[in-house]
């Protein structure tokens, strides 16, 4: 009998049904155990029967498919062309049997597509070298204010007028910018040059100048909110400054963005820092300020209170809330040269200016080594302006200038709350976005990313020494 076939195999089980009820109308006549045994036979006949027709059945099915070519089962005739999307539509079919495999064709991989305004092309130009107008090299020097070639605009800051490297993407800007901020960043990133010139007011080392169209006179006293000054490729931490400043709400610092000048630095985005013609340096040759009158000044809390200082108090016209604001952001940076210029506070490298110019030896009499760039406004003598703001990433927590915080004993409290808050690394990203240039130069978010972990491992230091040394936090407003 051939089992194979369903309908062979329930006509057999019909057959050994009634065959079944026939021994049992037989067995009638027999005793109990013979009874038993006869039952227990037909059972394991029944059992042995039903399991050979399942695993008969089983293999047919493994067996492939004459119709396909593939394994797959598949109910339809044989094709001569098969469909390459019907391997596709098999796999939202629910399975019949659990053996079926099903056979899932890959597609064809496209190459990711360009969004647009992501990716620009590269600024192809001509690099031109920037020469002296008139006169040699050892005439630049004594000049004080030497008028570089004028070149076009396009060759001199390599602007683009299409799209502004300050990005605002919100209805507003981040509440710690003004809205003279604002309109002095878009200016320093944006503005059409028509020359550089270098200069050097009085109390400063020269510098380079570049002066906008909107600006007619060669003077630098002159050169109100048109100007910027122009720093080195290097110093590109005088931007992330500016955004430091802001953001702990010292309001301290003149405006700052990148932008790059294909007449300069080879191309190199530069620092470019709003320039302001009533700056003025507060300590004047008539009165030095020494390292030990800065903190005899501290004792006496010069200014504070309205109570006027006394000629022994060695007091300058700058407020005494002002030095508490003053080390709390040199301390974060890192920056020396105000406050310690000789580097007696920490071990400098070789390369350090304090080295290179022997200053680092003349540590044995502190008392006496001079404060530098303390500047002011001079319609505006208590308030400092923080200048020359060139910070350092790259000096480890074992190794920090704690010299900047000796004879501070308040800190402005609107500047610790923000390093309590555990927010500073979400305002300083938000913040630094702003500045697409910088954002750029320093290496996306990631570059970004790792001047912020220094600045909270900094933040860290501070926030226990105000608690190990009972540094009192008090509100410093204006």
């Amino acid at each position: 009998m051939d089992t194979t076939r369903p309908g062979n195999v329930w006509d057999s089980m019909i057959c050994l049904c009634v065959s079944f009820l026939k021994v049992c109308n037989c067995c009638g006549r027999y005793s109990a155990i013979k009874k038993y045994l006869i039952i227990a036979v037909v059972c394991f006949v029944y059992l042995f029967f039903t399991v050979h027709v399942n695993h008969t059945s089983t293999r047919q099915d493994k067996r492939p498919d004459p119709w396909t070519s593939n394994g797959v089962y598949s109910q339809k005739p044989r094709k001569t062309y098969q469909d390459p999307t019907e391997g596709e539509l098999n796999e939202s079919l629910s399975p019949t049997r659990s053996n079926v495999v099903y056979i899932t064709l890959k597609s064809k991989r496209h190459k990711p597509a360009i969004i647009r305004s992501t990716v620009r092309p590269k600024l192809r130009r001509k690099k031109v070298k920037v020469r002296a107008q008139s006169g040699t090299q050892e005439k630049a020097k004594n000049d004080t204010n030497i008028v570089y070639k004028q070149l076009g605009n396009s060759e001199l800051d390599g602007s683009n007028g299409d799209y502004s490297s300050i990005r605002i993407y919100s209805e507003r800007a981040p509440p710690w910018f003004s809205v003279d901020d604002i309109t002095a960043m878009r200016f320093l990133a944006d503005s059409k040059i028509t020359h550089i010139d270098e200069v050097a007011p009085p109390g400063f080392s020269s510098f380079i100048l570049f002066k906008s169209a909107t600006n007619h006179t060669d003077d630098a006293d002159a050169c109100r909110k048109c100007c910027g000054i122009v720093r080195k490729p290097l110093d590109m931490s005088e931007v992330f400054a500016f955004h430091l400043d802001r953001v702990l709400g010292l309001n301290r610092t003149l405006p700052a963005v990148s932008r790059r000048f294909h007449s300069l630095g080879d191309g190199q985005p530069c620092p470019v820092v709003l320039w302001d013609p009533s700056l003025s340096p507060a300590n004047q040759p008539s009165e030095r300020l020494s390292w030990g009158s800065y903190q005899t000044s501290l004792k006496h809390k010069c200014w504070h209170r309205g109570i006027i200082p006394k000629p022994e108090w060695r007091c300058t016209s700058i407020h005494h809330h002002e030095w508490s604001k003053l080390v709390v952001f040199d301390f974060l940076l890192q920056i020396y040269e105000r406050l310690d210029k000789n580097c007696c506070g920490f071990k400098p490298r070789p390369e350090d200016t304090c080295v290179e110019l022997g200053h680092h030896e003349e540590c044995t009499d502190k008392d006496s080594i001079e404060l530098t760039h303390i500047i002011h406004r001079r319609h505006d003598p208590h308030h400092l302006v923080f200048f020359y703001n060139k910070g350092y990433f790259d000096r480890d927590e074992d190794n920090l200038d704690f010299r900047l915080l000796d004879g501070i004993k308040e800190l402005p409290d609107q500047s610790v709350s923000v390093l309590r808050s555990q927010r500073l690394r979400e305002k300083l990203l938000q913040s630094l976005f702003l500045d697409q240039q910088y954002w750029d130069s320093q290496g996306g978010r990631q570059g970004i990313e790792k001047l912020i972990d220094v600045i909270e491992r900094r933040a860290k230091v501070l926030l226990t020494y105000i608690n190990a040394h009972g540094i009192q936090v008090v509100p410093m407003n204006s």
